[in-house]
């Protein structure tokens, strides 16, 4: 049993500062008629938009996540609703398109929550509900995405390729004085344990009694935690992830302000890039799996899987992403809990196969092209030139050369030796 000055479990706890960011997959229908770029959050003289934010990254990377000019990929539209404890701040699209899927599309959506965190993570994660007061297991009302991107977007069936099987959560509290399991003791004093169980919470969406963290498995689960600075932390798992504060929020101006902005925009990128690494990687996975399902033309589907790889490669891979080291961090904790760079790896690997197996094939057609021309040739070849050295001009002779050396070839070409050159020019192995 709890004692009255106890702190109470996190599923009761309202942070002095919560920010949750839901990042959903949809099929685009249309550009939407809306400003172009990110959600320009201000604070102070600073806005957020694509030019400020486009600083923080290399420029292959700013133009998958921005866009260029004339080529949009992000639209943002600001919004002012509440329901059932969250206030919706706005929306945004970022076109996510693949060769197989021109119309996949990311949708962001920007909350503040009034009541305590958890719970609403716990519902979006299709958690049973803990108690009667918890909210609905998915966004409703005013707030459902089919509402708010109808005629534009459609939200996608959790089954269909590329959806993830609930929504993304990036969630941000910041604790109050009497929060001790998260706060260090003093500016330079170490983490109770209790804070990463905390950050792990959040994270996961669960609750001890949802998903216990066994003891012997808790360090390797927490080994992606990022140390931001010794005011706060971030954790990013398979579907969410969590920033958590180590001191006190003093309320208006105080650092976690920024902290706050920085989880939905730079950070926010960081784990949207690699949302966009992972569905390329799972297409060019699909198209591995289709380079043998018709015997025919195998050449021309390596060579396109090698061209999308060259394209994905040049354009969304990277590991180092900007000079700004914790979304450096937070992309390489996201690839490795997809185990993004394990998996292209496979996939170069794979691709490398299939390539020497097309030039061996080719190499074999080459061959067999080569082995008919000398049985064709040979005995047509020797019959000429007998008839040349015996200076014989008779028409019958020099058709009855050519019937023999058309009967020769035909021979020949019954011979081990003939059908292994047939069976080469066509590309196949002898037992096939």
């Amino acid at each position: 049993m709890r004692t009255p000055d106890a702190v109470p479990p996190l599923e009761d706890i309202t942070g002095a500062r919560q920010e949750l960011t839901v990042v959903l997959p949809v099929r685009l229908r249309q550009a939407p008629p809306w400003p172009e770029g990110p959600f320009p959050f201000e604070l102070g003289t600073r806005r957020t938009d694509a030019p400020t934010r486009a600083t923080y990254f290399a420029p292959a990377s700013a133009r998958a996540l921005y866009g260029a000019p004339g080529r949009p990929r992000r639209w943002h539209l600001p919004l002012d609703t509440k329901h059932d404890g969250l206030h919706l701040l706005g929306l945004e699209l970022l076109r996510a398109a693949t060769a197989r899927d021109p119309e996949h599309a990311l949708a962001v959506l920007h909350f503040h929550a009034e009541r305590p965190l958890l719970p609403v993570l716990r519902a979006l994660a299709g958690r049973r509900p803990a108690t009667p007061d918890e909210p609905p297991a998915e966004l409703t009302g005013p707030l459902d995405p089919a509402v708010l991107l109808d005629g534009v977007a459609d939200v996608q069936d959790p089954t269909a390729p590329f959806a993830i099987a609930r929504p993304y959560t990036i969630a941000f509290l910041s604790p109050k004085p009497e929060h001790t399991p998260t706060l260090r003791t003093g500016p330079e004093g170490e983490l109770p344990a209790t804070a990463d169980h905390w950050l792990w919470q959040l994270a996961s969406r669960s609750t001890p009694q949802d998903f216990p963290l066994a003891p012997e498995t808790a360090r390797e689960q927490l080994k992606d935690t990022v140390r931001i600075s010794a005011d706060w932390s971030a954790l990013v798992l398979r579907q969410g992830a969590a920033f958590l504060g180590h001191r006190p929020d003093t309320g208006e101006g105080d650092f976690y302000e920024f902290g706050a902005l920085h989880s939905r925009t730079v950070y926010l990128d960081a784990l949207l890039l690699g949302s966009l690494q992972r569905d390329h990687i799972d297409e060019l996975t699909d198209e591995l799996s289709d380079v043998f399902t018709s015997g025919r033309r195998l050449a021309r589907r390596v060579a396109r899987l090698e061209r999308s790889i060259a394209l994905f490669r040049s354009g969304y891979w990277r590991q180092h992403l900007t000079a700004h080291g914790p979304a450096n961090e937070l992309l390489l904790a996201f690839q490795n809990q997809h185990r993004l760079p394990a998996r292209f790896n496979e996939i170069l690997a794979e691709a490398a196969d299939y390539s020497r197996l097309v030039q061996t094939q080719e190499s074999q057609q080459i061959s067999g092209a080569l082995g008919v021309l000398t049985i064709l040739g040979l005995p047509l070849g020797t019959a000429l030139g007998i008839l040349q050295v015996l200076d014989d001009h008779s028409v019958s002779h020099l058709l009855l050369a050519l019937a023999l050396s058309i009967a020769a070839t035909a021979a020949a070409l019954t011979t081990r030796y003939g059908r292994l050159v047939l069976s080469s020019l066509r590309g196949r192995e002898r037992g096939e």
